[in-house]
């Protein structure tokens, strides 16, 4: 495994993490304002960015 994919794993870790904190501050209805929507959407396509590296990495 390279550097490269563990950073990529740990990046994904971190991102999912801020995705939980956002779940957990509109609980129970998670019903996500335009600011949060936003955000949300922000760290998905920076975890679509660590899943492509881990792609990349692990398969070759």
């Amino acid at each position: 495994m390279t550097q490269r994919s563990v950073d990529a794993i740990f990046q994904a870790l971190f991102l999912l993490t801020d995705l939980r904190a956002l779940m957990r501050e509109t609980a129970p209805l998670h019903d996500l304002d335009e600011e949060q929507r936003a955000k949300a959407a922000k760290a998905i396509e920076k975890l679509k960015k660590q899943i492509g590296i881990l792609e990349q990495e692990m398969v070759r």
